[in-house]
């Protein structure tokens, strides 16, 4: 046992030692032949040193050789470790304004990601995405089931905005919060404001949270004839019956995940707008979403959106999301266009209260979905 324990010290101190070697020869600017033998002579791209928590990839994107970051990158570094910073190799280059190496981490982020997803689709059982969810975190934010059976608080904050929390943990997590209205009122004006079919539209909307998109969607100059709203957590459909959502002419509420009704609605299917908030799904819920995006609309003229908010406490990982995103939808036959809205301005700097942060950017990447002219 105890040389066991020797062997596996001395490997670890080996690693260690060539880990160090290879960050400080970045770092000290050694030529890309040497930097390279060093790689293939063993050197764990994986490794990240102790006092600063750089790798390699780090230490490449600090000298801002893009060269080397590609061939790290090509080598099996991982695009998308953080240091004790929370910064990235791509943060980095892009505290250098270093677009070039910036993007060759992007790419690789999205490459990653497209075989994930892949890998994944091709599995009996889906795992979680690699930037957001982690399989250990069971808490309701992270946990579909979980959060179903968690309870849900609608309050105003000091501010005067509603919001909605759930426990998690020692936490309270925002699950949807009054800053968002700008972001809701700005897709429904993209997804219905010159909608051909304005007149008599028929929408469709997965997750009520506070009623923001849904009650904007009841205020058009004329209001849908037919809104279906989906929601499958029990305080949220009590909230809903108190503010008298069962009564509103044309709605009809569905009370469960979209994943158990999916089949009563492609029957109904012909959609005019249809949109998507889902609180705890990961990636791939919001992908296999996607998939049924043709059959649910009710042709060329319909639009689609989604909360774009995958990784949105960072630069990086939200660019990720964003592409991967419009690489799945043009997979089914959905053509996206975005729009960049500002929301760091100075009345929403306080806009999270004790709830935890789930979108720190200062702007949020707003997609519209149309089915591609080809398909």
């Amino acid at each position: 046992m105890d040389l066991e324990r020797s062997e596996s010290e001395e490997t670890v101190h080996i690693f260690t030692q060539l880990g160090e070697h290879l960050i400080d020869s970045i770092l000290h600017g050694e030529s890309f032949d040497a930097i390279k033998r060093i790689v293939q002579e063993g050197a764990p791209l994986w490794y990240q040193n102790e006092s600063e928590g750089m790798s390699a990839l780090h230490a490449a994107a600090y000298v801002q050789n893009p060269e080397l970051v590609q061939f790290l990158i090509d080598e099996g570094a991982i695009w998308n470790s953080v240091d004790n910073l929370r910064c990235t190799a791509a943060d980095v280059a892009l505290s250098f304004n270093n677009e070039t190496i910036y993007t060759i981490i992007r790419n690789a982020g999205i490459r990653a990601e497209m075989l994930l997803a892949l890998l994944s689709s091709r599995s009996e059982t889906e795992g979680p995405s690699s930037l957001v969810i982690r399989s250990e975190d069971v808490t309701a934010a992270a946990s579909t089931d979980a959060f179903l059976k968690s309870r849900l608080k609608f309050v105003k904050d000091k501010n005067g905005q509603e919001i909605c929390v759930v426990k998690a943990g020692d936490e309270e997590i925002g699950v949807m919060m009054g800053w968002e209205q700008d972001i809701m009122r700005e897709t429904v004006e993209r997804l219905c404001g010159d909608h051909p079919s304005s007149e008599n539209l028929k929408v469709l909307n997965i997750g009520f949270g506070l009623g923001m998109i849904d009650s904007l969607f009841q205020a058009l100059p004329t209001r849908p004839v037919t809104h279906y709203i989906v929601e499958p957590h029990p305080d949220v459909l009590q909230h809903m019956k108190e503010l008298g959502w069962y009564q509103k002419p044309g709605v009809r509420i569905i009370e469960s995940k979209w994943q158990d009704s999916i089949q009563e609605l492609l029957e109904v299917g012909g959609f005019d707008v249809v949109y998507t908030d889902t609180f705890s799904e990961d990636y791939n819920a919001l992908r296999g979403f996607f998939e049924h995006l043709p059959d649910l609309v009710a042709g060329p003229e319909s639009r689609f959106s989604f909360f774009n908010g995958l990784g949105a406490t960072n630069v990086l990982f939200y660019d990720v999301y964003t592409h991967v995103a419009e690489l799945h939808l043009a997979d089914v036959g959905i053509d996206v266009s975005w729009k960049d809205v500002r929301i760091s301005d100075d009345k929403n700097l306080d806009r999270w209260g004790k709830t935890r942060e789930y979108f720190s950017l200062p702007s949020y990447r707003l997609p519209i979905g149309r089915m591609s002219k080809f398909v």
